[in-house]
C-alpha cells in the first residue's frame, strides 16, 4: 500500500501539542544509553551526543547498526550547537524487536521519542539503511520536521528500471534473502560470533571487500573500532532485527517516495559499493523536492570525513560547496 493511511499510526500531530511539564534532572554523560517505554509496551533505546541545549537532530543508524555510531559526530555536533539524538531501531541495540513492522511504522516511534525528550520540531538524518527511515519520516510527519537528510541511503530495489543498472550479484543477494531468510539469520549470527571471537579476521575480510576509497578510511584504527563496536551493539540481541530489516529493504516499501511533500537533502558517493549510486539517483528522482549531491570518487564511508559539513548543511540549509559536485 502506498497511501498515507497505510499501516497503523497512533496519531499525526498537527501544530503545537500539549505536554506534561518536564522534570528537572541531571543530564547523562554524552553517549550514555537511555531507554524509553513506548505506548505499545516496547522498549526504545537511544543515546544523546553533541550540545544538549542545541538544535535537535535525530540521527538514524545504518544496517546493521546502533545508536553508538553517532559518537563519530559528537564533537562536530558540539561545535555546531546541535543536540544529536540517536535511537536504536526495533531489534537493534536496546530496542525491542517489533514483529511485523514496516518502514512506514518508524515515524510513530520517533514522535513518541520526540515528545518524551521535549521536542516540538526537529531535523532527521539517516545514513545507509537509516536513509529509508529518514524518508519515511519526511512522508509521515513533515509537520514536525525542520530538515531531512539522506546520506549514502538505501532506496527501493524492486523497481524493474533498476534491474538494468544494478549488478547481477547485488540483485541476486537480495533475492536470496527473500527466499532463504533462515540462511540470512544464520549468516548474520556467524558474523556476530566472528566479531566477538576473531574480530581481526572478520574486519580483514570486510576490508578486502571494500573499494579502495573506503578501504583507506576503514584502515584507520578509530574507524575500525567504531564500526566493530557499532556492529556488536547492533547484534546484541542476535540476528533477528538485522535480518528483518534487510528483508524489508528487499520487498516493496509500504510508502511512496513520490508522496513526500517537504524538501529533502541527499548526498551519495558515486563509487559506493554497498548502496550503488543508481539506487540514490532513483530516490532523488522520485522525491518531488530533492536536492541531491553525488560526490565523484566517494564510497560508502565518506561521511566519516565530512560529518561537520553535513551537519552544517542540514542545520543551516546551505550548500556545501566542496560536496555539491554532480
Amino acid at each position: 500500500m502506498n497511501g498515507r493511511m497505510a499501516g497503523t499510526f497512533p496519531h499525526k500531530p498537527k501544530g503545537r501539542m500539549a505536554r506534561a511539564p518536564r522534570q528537572a534532572s541531571v543530564q547523562p554523560a554524552s553517549g550514555t544509553a537511555q531507554v524509553l517505554r513506548l505506548s505499545d509496551g516496547r522498549q526504545l533505546g537511544y543515546a544523546e551526543y553533541g550540545d544538549r541545549d542545541g538544535a535537535p537532530l535525530l540521527f538514524f543508524h545504518g544496517t546493521p547498526g546502533s545508536r553508538r555510531v553517532a559518537r563519530c559526530a559528537d564533537q562536530a555536533a558540539r561545535r555546531r550547537g546541535i543536540r544529536l539524538i540517536a535511537p536504536d531501531r526495533p531489534g537493534f541495540g536496546l530496542s525491542d524487536l517489533q514483529p511485523g513492522r514496516t518502514l512506514g511504522a518508524w515515524p510513530a516511534d520517533i514522535v513518541e521519542l520526540a515528545d518524551a525528550v521535549g521536542l516540538e520540531r526537529f531535523a532527521v538524518a539517516g545514513v545507509s539503511g537509516g536513509g529509508a527511515y529518514a524518508a519515511a519520516c519526511a512522508w509521515r510527519i513533515e509537520d514536525r520536521l525542520r530538515h531531512v537528510g539522506i546520506i549514502s541511503g538505501m532506496g527501493p530495489i524492486d523497481e524493474p528500471a533498476l534491474a538494468a543498472v544494478l549488478s547481477r550479484r547485488y540483485r541476486a543477494g537480495f533475492a536470496l534473502m527473500r527466499r532463504l531468510p533462515a540462511a540470512l539469520r544464520g549468516a548474520l549470527g556467524l558474523g556476530r560470533l566472528g566479531l566477538r571471537c576473531a574480530p581481526g579476521c572478520v574486519l580483514a575480510g570486510l576490508a578486502a571487500s571494500l573499494p579502495e576509497v573506503d578501504r583507506a578510511i576503514f584502515a584507520r584504527p578509530e574507524v575500525r573500532t567504531l564500526l566493530r563496536d557499532d556492529a556488536l551493539e547492533a547484534l546484541r540481541q542476535g540476528p533477528r532485527g538485522a535480518a528483518q530489516e534487510l528483508l524489508l529493504f528487499s520487498r516493496p516499501w509500504d510508502f511512496s517516495l513520490a508522496e513526500i511533500r517537504m524538501p529533502v537533502r541527499l548526498w551519495h558517493g558515486a563509487a559506493d559499493a554497498q548502496v550503488p549510486v543508481a539506487i540514490a539517483r532513483r530516490v532523488a528522482a522520485a522525491i518531488p523536492d530533492c536536492r541531491a549531491s553525488f560526490i565523484p570518487g566517494a564510497g560508502h564511508l565518506w561521511i566519516l570525513d565530512h560529518v561537520d559539513e553535513i551537519l552544517a548543511a542540514l542545520e543551516q540549509d546551505q550548500p556545501v560547496e566542496s560536496l555539491l559536485m554532480t
